[in-house]
């Protein structure tokens, strides 16, 4: 969990809940289909036993039992670099997978009894699927010489294992995508106030709607404002959050890795749902509340219950907004694919005409490191009749930008196209698609330009996604993941032209270039 948990007592209940489940099923293999007991994979050297089954009746060596099973250790027992290379590639998009189904649980359980049982078995092939994966990837068989990018068996085994953990997370998503438009209604482009408003408030930063419909439904006529920051932007866009719950007023703040700053600013409680979570200062760490798998030592904690009265009365306690910002700013979002799919004609029409010369996608994990003002850059100095299409916190560097605000192109289109969280990379690729489609050509053949912010799992995971569907000509950055090897690298380049960002001039003038 990048990022997002740094409370070693709930990792240590997480890592206990694992064992405990492995422990289960493999109880289940042995006495129910007569399967044979699996080896320890790792072996405590004093007991002679599983070291996970030492670890479960004793804790203290919390950081000692976590380097057994680290990634240099786990290096090591591969004894093939390459190969693990790829293994950990696909480990940490099955993380990433596994961190959007998660989302897609939670909606599931919101449901209706009829719409969980329509959306359930996709959920539940997955899940299968996944745990396929998981059982293949410590093994590196299967392979052939001839089956693959490599020469070596044991690489394309493991290659094939991230080409399919690139297709189980593209399904993934597309069963997200459903989940939200089925619980919320299909998104619609919409304009967020991005200013504050006078009152009470409440900030909630994440992924999951459905804890923020929770907080809606729970303050509701009680006169408190509530704001979305970071990924939860997203939500104004759907009709049944902004239609039936009008305290919902606006957006405050930007990305995850100004927290700091952001949120000792804001004059409320902050609860933080599912995504990246910062060490808290001073100034707020008591207004600060974590939920689902998000943890930091001395934070307050939300249960599967959603029950946010301590929230609401810390709200209720404090000032809130002096005063109303104005003149307001705002931001649109909402544009799903199915928002964009009805307008394609005019973005075909745009490039038949001259006034579009290229689409450029930029979107993906954010940081902070320095570097990361390439993605800021490109947005600001691409020529102005080009098309951006965002999404993920990595839009936040560029979306209140003066240069681009209210950008539009020659037929009236807004330069700045707002699709969402970063699983709604999903709706990029579906407009691709059907833009490809209209234009009988393939993906790749289209005047698209793809710039990826890499940080953590989800951003993996979307990567192999666009892999597993043949897209080409990425940029990646701004390093890429520690764990690839040159060769591995090289593969990479050679069969899908995945590439380093550089210098951000020449990338513009490559990019203009089709490259």
């Amino acid at each position: 969990m990048t990022n997002v948990n740094f409370s070693s007592d709930r990792i240590n209940e997480y890592t206990k809940k694992g064992i405990e489940y492995e422990s289960k099923l493999e109880d289940l293999v042995v006495t129910q289909l007569g399967g044979t007991p699996p080896a320890p994979v790792t072996v405590n050297p004093e007991t002679g036993n599983n070291i996970l089954q030492d670890f479960l009746k004793s804790s203290n060596d919390f950081e000692a039992f976590g380097h057994l099973v680290s990634v240099p250790a786990r290096q090591q027992q591969t004894h093939h670099e390459d190969g693990f290379a790829l293994t950990e590639l696909a480990m940490y998009g099955i993380k990433g997978a596994c961190a959007y189904a998660a989302h897609c649980h939670a909606l599931l359980e919101a449901m209706s009894p009829e719409d969980k049982a329509a959306n359930l078995p996709a959920f539940e092939s997955i899940t299968v699927d996944v745990q396929a994966v998981l059982a293949k990837l410590g093994t590196l068989e299967g392979g052939t010489a001839d089956d693959g990018p490599s020469d070596d068996p044991k690489v394309n085994a493991a290659f094939a294992l991230v080409m399919q953990v690139g297709e189980i997370n593209g399904r993934v998503l597309a069963l997200l995508d459903q989940a939200h438009a089925t619980k919320f209604g299909a998104p619609e482009p919409t304009q967020v106030r991005m200013t504050a408003v006078q009152g009470k408030c409440i900030l909630i930063s994440g992924h999951d709607m459905e804890d923020l419909h929770a907080l809606l439904q729970q303050t509701q006529g009680l006169g408190i404002n509530v704001y979305t920051h970071g990924e939860m932007l997203p939500a104004h866009g759907y009709p049944k959050l902004k239609k039936d719950f009008p305290h919902l007023v606006g957006n405050f703040g930007t990305a995850w890795q100004n927290q700091k700053f952001e949120f000792a600013s804001f004059p409320g409680p902050v609860i933080v749902t599912t995504n990246c979570i910062v060490e808290p200062r001073r100034t707020y760490r008591q207004r600060l509340y974590t939920m689902n798998q998000v943890g930091y030592d001395g934070v307050q904690h939300i249960g599967e219950d959603r029950d946010f009265k301590s929230v609401i009365e810390q709200a209720l306690g404090m000032d809130g907004f002096p005063r109303t910002i104005e003149p307001a700013s705002f931001h649109t979002v909402g544009f799903n694919h199915r928002a964009v799919l009805p307008i394609a004609d005019q973005v075909l029409g745009a490039a038949q005409s001259g006034a579009l010369s290229r689409i450029v996608l930029i979107g993906g994990c954010d940081g902070s490191q320095w570097e990361r003002s390439y993605f800021t850059d490109v947005a600001e100095n691409l020529p102005d009749d080009t098309l951006i299409l965002t999404l993920g916190c990595a839009k936040n560097r560029f979306i209140q930008s003066e240069k681009l605000e209210g950008a539009t192109l020659a037929n009236g289109l807004p330069r700045v196209i707002d699709m969402g969280q970063c699983n709604d990379a999903y709706s990029a690729v579906v407009v691709a698609s059907e833009l490809a489609k209209a234009l009988e050509c393939s993906i790749n053949e289209l005047p698209l330009s793809i710039c990826l912010s890499h940080l953590e799992q989800k951003a993996a995971a979307v990567l192999l996604t666009l892999l597993s569907l043949g897209v080409k000509n990425i940029r990646l950055g701004p390093s890429l993941p520690a764990y690839i090897t040159p060769n591995v690298l090289n593969m990479l380049v050679e069969h899908y032209n995945v590439m380093p960002t550089g210098d951000v001039d020449e990338d513009i003038k490559s990019m203009m270039k089709g490259e």
